[in-house]
């Protein structure tokens, strides 16, 4: 999950219609309901499909209710916030000459995508209503991919612009879900929010949008974007992955797995070191949670299994190691009965119980052995991978959970900006326990397969945040040395009210940190690392790793990683070598438009080197 793209609101109050607004409205309300049934008796009795002239009818009679109940506002962008706000399609593919630098020539061929979130209409959206007030989170923009092509240019082309030997070309493209196209048609907003908000209006609109659309809440490809057996897709947790065309970025449709997946998918699926899919399927109602394996080639569903969860669970990620899946059940959860209740629809439960499960690549649920931790918050792993009889999980922790946000939504920006500030070690935070609430620090857990015993410990300090992690994908589930992760600007952050990233970090997880004080929580774990700032005003976001062609280390490679200067307000994409981190990129690709932050970015080789 997990960082970003959006807005955070001001709460206000719903606000009472004048009597000639309303009079108007229920003389609309009761045009919708009648004007249908009119056109159908018109046409003859003999003629008239009873049952969809009902169901039409109904739908026009909800969509007259909720524009009658509700009323929908732009939630307001802050100055700081400025590359959060979403920018417009392209239509053609732009091609790019402006470098600084030189892309190596062992670079592959490919194309660096990135997903985020990039509301629809301008804005996130709140609506309110004699109920309360229901509003979209920071995450839940609609999905917009920025691609950046890498094709080694013609030998005519060779002289052309700074690109040398190199052409390269941009585009964005909204992921087209279904829900998408039925606002674009619309024109305006028509799922109501129902994350956070005061809990009769968030009630309100799960039924409304159940009924109306047969789906509690808009589908929000915006998350990551997967590359498996040859295909590419939008992926999230609350709807099936939708293909994309790598080349044009077309959304081409679902992927059901031929109609053996029937549930919604995840932001983090992972490829085992056999080379299949496995991913899990989190719900509000039983099965919380659903398993699935599928095969190297992507056809078949090899397996799929109810993990029996007692609870409803954001599970965002998923980890695997040669024989194993890693499941992570941490106290995020979603709860209907508890939104019945007047309480929130998704809470990070701190006094809850957490755990991890290790089970085999095709157990089921009674093959699953737990161990229980303590409560924790885990948006992405970095890795897992079997040591001797210990399985090693390795993955972000932090204090709290950045989703959905503080209480109803209330107080939003004063939340976010303590959460971002470091809390250092024997500081004092002044009565204020949300301080240092939302910071990550890569963390280690040894689950003893044997015995059942669990050690853990801290492998980075508390004084500095970092989230977005990633390795070699090679070394998926086997024991890596190197690990990658985005640098939270915490003052930056803390202004804005949003994670931004001012820097990239490589960790050296077998090499301990010789440089730094002991911490508190430390426990001597802190590993070397070397970081890449990035320049006064900039920040980053998408970064991911690229294999070397004819690598042999496991950091033969580069991060490659879109960055923002605010102060001039334009957008690059850096390349940085992975063994030279500390240096300056080895180049910088200025790209024709601004790139709002966003979230997970991927390198995926072009079509016919897959």
């Amino acid at each position: 999950m997990a960082a970003v793209s959006s807005s955070f609101h001001f709460c206000s109050s719903a606000r009472r219609a004048p009597i000639n607004s309303i009079s108007l409205k229920l003389a609309q309300l009761a045009s919708s309901f009648t004007q249908p049934l009119l056109r159908a008796l018109q046409r003859g009795p003999a003629r008239i499909d009873m049952a969809g002239v009902i169901k039409k009818t109904s739908g026009r009679l909800l969509d007259a209710f909720v524009d009658f109940a509700f009323h929908f506002e732009d939630q307001p962008w802050l100055p700081s916030q400025s590359n959060f706000m979403p920018v417009d399609e392209i239509e053609e593919a732009v091609i790019i000459s402006n470098i600084e630098g030189e892309i190596p020539h062992d670079f592959p061929e490919g194309v660096y995508i990135r997903n985020g979130s990039n509301p629809l209409f301008g804005a996130l959206q709140s609506g309110s209503s004699v109920l309360g007030l229901c509003s979209e989170t920071w995450v839940e923009g609609e999905g917009m991919l920025h691609a950046l092509s890498f094709s080694r240019a013609t030998p005519a082309a060779v002289s052309v612009g700074s690109g040398g030997a190199w052409t390269l070309s941009y585009k964005n493209r909204f992921v087209e879900s279904k829900t998408f196209q039925l606002e674009r048609s619309r024109n305006h907003p028509a799922f109501l929010p129902l994350i956070e908000g005061d809990a009769p209006a968030v009630l309100a609109s799960f039924l409304l949008n159940k009924l109306r659309f047969g789906k509690m809440a808009k589908d929000l490809s915006n998350t990551n974007v997967l590359e498996f057996s040859g295909k590419v897709f939008a992926v999230a947790e609350n709807h099936m992955p939708l293909e994309i065309d790598l080349l044009s970025l077309e959304t081409i449709g679902d992927w059901d797995l031929s109609g053996a997946w029937d549930r919604p998918f995840m932001a983090h699926p992972k490829k085992a070191p056999g080379g299949e899919l496995v991913f899990v399927g989190a719900d509000g109602k039983k099965p919380f949670l659903v398993l699935g394996v599928v095969s190297v080639d992507g056809k078949e569903l090899k397996h799929k299994v109810d993990l029996k969860l007692e609870r409803g669970i954001v599970c965002h990620d998923i980890g695997v190691t040669e024989r194993y899946n890693i499941i992570l059940d941490m106290p995020l959860t979603f709860d209907i009965v508890r939104l019945m209740k007047g309480g929130p629809l998704l809470k990070y439960e701190k006094e809850s119980y957490a755990r991890i499960g290790v089970m085999p690549r095709y157990g089921d649920s009674d093959s699953i052995k737990w161990f229980d931790v303590e409560p924790y918050c885990t948006l992405h792993l970095v890795n897992c991978y079997e040591d001797g009889d210990e399985v090693v999980v390795r993955g972000g922790r932090s204090r709290g959970s950045i989703i959905p946000g503080p209480d109803l939504g209330r107080n939003k920006c004063q939340w976010f900006s303590s959460g971002f500030k470091l809390k250092l070690a024997g500081e004092d935070c002044d009565g204020n326990p949300n301080e240092g609430l939302l910071n990550f620090r890569l963390h280690e857990w040894r689950l003893n397969m044997k015995n059942g015993s669990v050690r853990n410990r801290y492998l980075t300090g508390s004084d500095l945040s970092i989230e977005f992690y990633m390795c070699n994908d090679l070394f998926v589930g086997l024991h890596n040395q190197y690990a990658y992760a985005q640098v939270v600007d915490s003052v930056a952050s803390s202004i804005c009210a949003l994670p931004k990233y001012g820097g990239l970090m490589k960790l050296y997880l077998d090499e301990k940190d010789s440089t730094t004080m002991q911490q508190e929580n430390d426990n001597g774990g802190s590993v070397k690392v070397e970081r890449h700032p990035l320049g006064a005003n900039e920040f980053c976001s998408g970064a991911a790793f690229v294999s070397k062609l004819g690598g042999v280390q496991e950091d033969d490679g580069w991060i490659i990683s879109f960055v923002h200067n605010e102060h001039t307000n334009t957008s690059q994409v850096h390349i940085i070598d992975a063994k030279n981190f500390k240096d300056d990129p080895v180049a910088k690709i200025i790209l024709p438009k601004r790139v709002p932050y966003g979230f997970h970015g991927a390198f995926i080789p072009m079509p016919n080197r897959l």
